[in-house]
């Protein structure tokens, strides 16, 4: 709890971007959560952007004729275009026009979003420290939770579908620890 109080004052009279990445279910929304009482307590101005929110609809991420686990990593989101269009303009754009997934009809909805002036912008999600967006962060955060407590975190019919996270999710996850290191390079580790 000291080092999230220390993150959120630590950007005073600027915007200061903060990633907080972490694999599925790593307590990533539950941290921002906290995070964010703390911000509120001590009147501080803050923006979260949650990743899932800007994912891409499904025919671009299943069925694409790549295996699952790339098309998890590559192609959930359109990742040149989020490193153009959303991170590189956090740092001075007062406003952001983003299409926000809708998972209910797998469409779009493009909301535009006020960026306080000065402030914390954090961004919660997976595979935050791949090479396109690293660069973009102040901090990143990374937590770092066993694959055995974040699979019992999920809903008991999720879990029915192991070879969903066996050829999709945990596939990903190994590309993303062998290939960027998201302990070693984070700024912040905490490990559960």
């Amino acid at each position: 709890m000291n080092i999230l109080r220390r993150i959120a004052s630590n950007h005073e009279n600027r915007r200061y971007i903060l990633g907080v990445d972490g694999l599925s279910r790593s307590g990533k929304t539950t941290c921002v959560k906290q995070l964010s009482h703390i911000l509120n307590n001590e009147g501080h101005q803050y923006h979260i952007f949650h990743l899932d929110d800007l994912i891409v609809e499904r025919k671009r991420r299943y069925d694409t004729g790549f295996e699952e686990w790339h098309e998890y990593f590559h192609l959930q989101w359109d990742v040149e275009w989020m490193a153009e269009h959303f991170f590189r303009k956090l740092k001075d754009s007062e406003q952001l026009t983003l299409p926000y997934y809708l998972d209910s009809s797998d469409t779009h909805e493009n909301r535009v979003i006020q960026l306080p002036q000065e402030g914390l912008i954090i961004i919660e999600g997976v595979f935050l420290q791949r090479k396109e967006w690293k660069h973009f962060f102040d901090k990143i955060v990374y937590l770092d939770c066993p694959r055995n407590i974040r699979f019992n975190r999920e809903s008991v019919e999720t879990k029915q579908n192991i070879s969903k996270f066996e050829n999709r999710y945990w596939k990903a996850e190994e590309h993303y620890i062998n290939h960027y290191y998201p302990v070693e390079n984070a700024d912040i580790v905490f490990t559960s």
